[in-house]
């Protein structure tokens, strides 16, 4: 028994049977029958009988489903970045994080087809309640960030999962990916919480904070989609927020955020690897304590996610419509700007002043961000 038995995805060993067992689950059925609508059932079960490993269920099955996603769902995805990394080096990615499955889904499939080690990725187990989407997550190297804790148990639970990072990275030579703060980005503003770069130092043992980082060969990855298939979704999130009210997420709320991040338009999609994080960790190595340092780094990956994010003409159009100006009239067509508008029309009721500025800021932020960072004339 592993200390790490109750978050790990499968060993190789476990898949044949753990497939086997959701093999005739109506979900399994749905989502085959998505990703090979024109065979037969019994097709793809007698075809299970011979997954033993989690590379052959992602190289046969899901790394389909994902291209089938983009083919129904998307205008295309296109990378930057990944030249300069290296096929055989383990990285742990953090990621700006804005749709529960694709984020990471997506990461993969780039590095499956540009022969790179895939990761394995964190995934709350708040997300994954449904014994379905558990195995599933497992059997796609998921392993399971635990939500809901009390202080002590998260103690725990955090240094358990850093040093599960540290196994991945440094022992079973794995790609990790974690996204840069806990839940999605709601508002378009991509920053990393302290807290996830906290956890990963538990594991750092009698190395120096910054010495450790550098062993962990952190790429930061700025993920951007033109339209985001759940903007709608998470108004009433950035509403109750703006009213201090406390928001209970409904009971398959997750749930139906995953299926309209899957099968909702996208149109264009643009991943950009950062650079690894290394020499710059020297230089501040200096600051005398660690939190000063983790607020560095974080600044670090930042840096990297804001300016490295593609800019669609959608987020030109929201900044202008909520300055009411055209200062990014040459960034975007008439056609653009009312097909974008015609968007919030159906996604929001425009008679309320806040929910179009929180529409439009979702969007128009990621610019704003870009700016306030230096980047004054983006791309």
């Amino acid at each position: 028994m592993s200390k790490f038995d109750e978050i790990r995805p499968f060993y190789d060993h476990e898949v044949n049977e753990a497939l086997r067992g959701i093999a005739r689950d109506p979900m399994m059925t749905a989502l085959m029958g998505f990703t090979f609508p024109d065979v037969d059932k019994q097709v793809w079960r007698e075809q299970f009988k011979n997954i033993h490993s989690i590379s052959d269920f992602q190289h046969q099955f899901i790394a389909h489903t994902i291209r089938q996603i983009l083919a129904k769902s998307s205008e295309g995805l296109t990378t930057s970045g990944f030249e300069k990394l290296a096929p055989n080096t383990p990285y742990l990615f953090v990621s700006n994080h804005r749709d529960i499955v694709l984020d990471t889904s997506l990461l993969n499939l780039v590095l499956l087809e540009k022969e790179f080690i895939m990761t394995s990725s964190a995934i709350g187990d708040n997300l994954v309640q449904k014994t379905f989407l558990h195995v599933l997550a497992k059997l796609n190297r998921n392993f399971l960030v635990q939500r809901g804790l009390s202080i002590r148990e998260q103690l725990k639970s955090s240094q358990t999962m850093s040093e599960y990072i540290e196994q991945l990275l440094h022992v079973e030579k794995r790609s990790v990916w974690i996204a840069q703060r806990e839940g999605r980005t709601k508002d378009g503003n991509d920053a990393t919480q302290q807290g996830v770069l906290k956890m990963l130092a538990m594991a750092a043992g009698d190395l120096s904070l910054t010495d450790y980082f550098k062993t962990l060969k952190i790429v930061p990855i700025s993920i951007s989609y033109e339209y985001d298939p759940t903007d709608s979704l998470k108004m009433p999130q950035l509403l109750a927020r703006h009213r201090d009210e406390e928001y209970i997420k409904g009971k398959d709320e997750d749930f139906m955020t995953m299926l309209s991040g899957v099968l909702g338009q996208k149109k264009r999609i643009h991943i950009h690897a950062g650079t690894v994080l290394d020499t710059e960790l020297d230089d501040i190595a200096h600051l005398e304590n660690k939190n000063k340092q983790l607020q560095a780094i974080a600044q670090m990956i930042d840096d990297s996610i804001i300016q490295n994010y593609k800019l669609w003409p959608t987020k030109f159009i929201a900044y202008d419509l909520l300055h009411n100006t055209d200062t990014y009239a040459s960034e975007y067509t008439d056609q653009e700007k009312q097909l974008f508008i015609r968007r919030l029309e159906m996604r929001i009721d425009l008679s309320d002043a806040v929910s179009q500025e929180f529409f439009l800021a979702m969007y128009a932020n990621p610019l704003i961000n870009k700016m306030k960072s230096g980047q004054k004339s983006p791309e």
